[in-house]
């Protein structure tokens, strides 16, 4: 059962739903782009939006905006070739989007903000610091056209090796699984585990589609003990077979979102999904509503959630110390 929560949740949502419910133009249907990794170009979502896009679709319709009545949505995906996602952004832009959410990592808004003019961007900075690579000026004063929710992954990244040493304290040989996406992440996970004594081995993937498979495979050669996958929009779709994966090798793992401890993963310390995304659906909402997004500060997580599979222990065959469980949001059984 969840014991924290996205603290700011319920403050900014009060707060927005006076200025959206009032700035409403009769009869105007308003528009908003997704761009994110975890869509398909055919259609359908990946893990991660799966659950990203019901949460900002619902929080929307509770400030004032649903879909079919005075809201379209327009989902564009980056899981495509360059030259055909040109094209889509392209015509995107053309259908004039009084919005664009990006989501996940630096590819997608740096796809975006070339052609985006003056149309207001709001991001899901999963992967990337929006202030270090000079998208914003600062958390409390962005400027530009820009804002949005920053979850700070590569600390994330550092905690997360701390629990899995703290959980397994006598395993010392840790494998990784990153690509260019998480370059950030694993930068920072690879200071953390030589600080705290522990052998590193890092597949890079980096040909599409991944082998997942082959990666496995030079981990178990490398008799990786432990492993922590730094994951991207590439990885969105791959969530059950890298669980499962981790599963026939044996590998207690350690990932960044819930989503694979919801399919087999072992644990995951990160962001809690669908408040980020109540988050992102408030700046949207405000924004249509007439605010400039420069002056809407960044916003930060306060609370992060450690979900931990015990299903998946019992398969690996190991125990979970009480204090690991104890100090879970939530447990699955």
């Amino acid at each position: 059962m969840k014991r924290r929560e996205f603290m700011a949740l319920m403050v900014g949502a009060a707060a927005a739903w006076p200025v959206a419910a009032s700035a409403q133009q009769a009869g105007r249907i308003y528009r908003v782009a997704l761009v994110a990794g975890g869509v398909n170009p055919g259609g359908g979502l990946g893990p991660v939006m799966g659950r990203s896009v019901p949460a900002l679709l619902d929080e929307l319709r509770r400030l004032g905006f649903s879909e079919g009545q005075n809201l379209t949505m327009d989902y564009r995906s980056t899981n495509q070739p360059v030259a055909q996602f040109a094209l889509e952004l392209a015509e995107m832009v053309r259908a004039k989007p009084d919005v664009i959410v990006t989501s996940g990592a630096e590819p997608q808004l740096q796809a975006v903000m070339p052609v985006s003019g003056l149309i207001p961007i709001v991001f899901w900075a999963n992967n990337f610091d929006p202030i270090e690579r000079g998208y914003v000026k600062s958390l409390a004063r962005p400027g530009g056209n820009i804002t949005g929710v920053f979850t700070r992954q590569p600390e994330l990244a550092e905690k997360q090796v701390e629990l899995l040493t703290q959980t397994f304290p006598e395993r010392t040989r840790l494998g990784a699984l990153w690509d260019a996406g998480t370059a950030d992440q694993f930068t920072a996970a690879e200071r953390r585990a030589r600080a705290l004594g522990r052998d590193l081995t890092a597949v890079k993937l980096e040909t599409v589609p991944y082998d997942f498979e082959a990666a496995f495979r030079t981990l178990a050669e490398a008799s990786s003990q432990a492993l922590l996958v730094l994951s991207g929009p590439t990885f969105a779709f791959h969530t059950k077979t890298i669980a499962e994966l981790a599963l026939k090798y044996r590998l207690p793992g350690m990932f960044i979102l819930r989503t694979y401890v919801d399919v087999g993963g072992l644990m995951s310390y990160g962001v809690d999904i669908d408040a980020s995304f109540r988050r992102v659906a408030n700046f949207v909402a405000k924004i249509l509503s007439g605010a400039r997004p420069g002056d809407l500060p960044i916003e930060q997580p306060v609370k992060y959630e450690l979900v931990v599979n015990l299903k998946t222990a019992k398969a690996i065959g190991i125990e979970l110390p009480t204090s690991l469980l104890l100090r879970a949001d939530e447990v699955i059984e």
